[in-house]
């Protein structure tokens, strides 16, 4: 019966609005109550410990760093000057600008690590140059979107930070190192659509006629932004520092590129800069530690073992799990960001999992193709709301063409499903 209160407190919060954290906070809090009516202030008393415990976790601390770096590589010009560099590689014509944006953001992946950042410096540059170049707002926002999305996989990634907080199984290197591969095969996915639609509906005609940049002085202009993801992911692998420690350096690297070599960063841009990064950081780390409140709930309550149990003995087999999971997560994409989903329905997974031996690198890349997949599924889906805001388009005019996109990467997930080694090869083979 409790447990029926706690899901319904959070169900009927979330119906209202309230917000994800203090839905997942207040849930928690009043079913740790329920469950201790004799003596209710000594329950209460494991709110604040709990509160405490989600947040003092040393991986968690390399989330405002990545934030930071992506806020100040927005602005570092490193973005507009990759662009620059792609277009003198392949060239101008139809399709050519959306392969660029998406092969940017995969590479700006490797340097912040967060979607709606990436979302944002790719959007910037790219949707202002494929509308004079006859490309329509709804289709360069949903390109700009799936393209950012692939940066949850390619390390260094946020997500995989939580989900390494939250099983403590799968380290962080393992998971960067396992999502490198579905990361860029996700990447090269969301080319083959983006290209296709492009010549189908003779998008971009006006793009053949603009001028092509030339290679060498492009190559000199993004050399600072190429060598930084050789940096931060090289440095890891060196054992020169942690993936925590790797932050820190991103941000000093991003500030020394930003204010000194492009000198696109002056001193009055650092306080909008950390402003930004403080307030999402802060927004992400309340998330994750009202989360921790309810996830104590779950387990006192002895909620888990049933669902588990029930799961596993209902006849449909692993690979009908692993289908009503991912339908599962597909509907919640929808209405969830993916620090929500990985902090309700993880510990609700991992017992599953563990039943029937999935490997946890594995499953957790899996849940993090569908955050990432989330990222550009209406209605809730940041990326495209930030790119949306960009273009100055509705997110509904952009579904005919995300729909595409989305097959495409569902597709990443349905091969990474079939063949774990696309995930576990390199992390074995790099030994963790």
């Amino acid at each position: 019966m409790i447990a029926g209160i706690l899901f319904a407190v959070f169900i009927a919060l979330m119906l209202i609005g309230v917000p994800v954290g203090v839905a997942l906070g207040i849930g928690g809090t009043v079913a740790i109550v329920l469950s201790n009516l004799d003596t209710p202030w000594y329950g209460l008393l494991t709110v604040p410990q709990n509160f405490y415990a989600g947040l003092a976790k040393y991986p968690l601390l390399a989330i405002p760093m990545f934030v930071l770096v992506g806020s100040i590589f927005d602005r570092s010009g490193v973005a507009k000057r990759l662009v620059d560099f792609a277009i003198a590689i392949v060239g101008r014509g139809p399709g050519m600008l959306p392969l660029v944006s998406i092969a940017v953001a995969m590479f700006l992946g490797g340097i912040s690590g967060s979607g709606p950042a990436c979302a944002a410096a790719v959007g910037a540059v790219m949707i202002a140059a494929m509308s004079r170049a006859g490309y329509p707002g709804s289709f360069s926002a949903s390109v700009v979107a799936a393209g950012a999305a692939t940066d949850i996989l390619i390390p260094p990634s946020v997500a995989f930070i939580i989900y390494s907080v939250l099983v403590p199984e799968a380290s962080v290197p393992a998971l960067f190192a396992a999502g490198m591969v579905p990361g860029v095969l996700a990447g090269l996915a969301l080319i083959v659509p983006a290209v296709w639609l492009s010549r189908k509906h003779k998008m971009g005609m006006l793009e053949a006629h603009l001028p092509r940049p030339p290679f060498w002085k492009s190559l000199r202009e993004a050399s600072w932004g190429l060598a930084a993801p050789v940096l931060i992911l090289g440095g890891m692998r060196m054992g020169w520092f942690t993936p925590t420690e790797a932050a820190v350096v991103a941000v000093f690297y991003g500030l020394f590129v930003g204010m000194c070599i492009h000198r696109t960063i002056k001193l009055r841009d650092l306080y909008v800069i950390l402003r930004e990064a403080a307030e999402l950081s802060a927004v992400i780390m309340l998330v994750v530690t009202l989360a921790g409140i309810f996830a104590w709930a779950l387990s006192t309550l002895s909620v888990i073992d049933p669902i588990t149990h029930a799961i596993v003995n209902s006849g449909l087999g692993e690979w009908g799990v692993l289908a009503l999971l991912i339908l599962l997560l597909m509907t919640v994409g929808m209405f969830l960001d993916g620090i929500s989903i990985f902090l309700i329905f993880v510990p609700l997974l991992m017992p599953i999992a563990k039943a029937y031996n999935w490997d946890p690198v594995w499953f957790g890349v899996i849940l993090t193709l569908k955050v990432a997949l989330g990222q550009f599924t209406p209605p809730l889906a940041v990326n495209l709301m930030v790119s949306c805001r960009i273009a100055r388009v509705p997110m509904e005019s952009t579904v005919r063409w995300v729909v595409w996109l989305l097959g495409a990467m569902f597709l990443v997930l349905v091969a990474v499903l079939v063949f774990p080694q696309l995930a576990l090869w390199l992390p074995h083979k790099l030994g963790y």
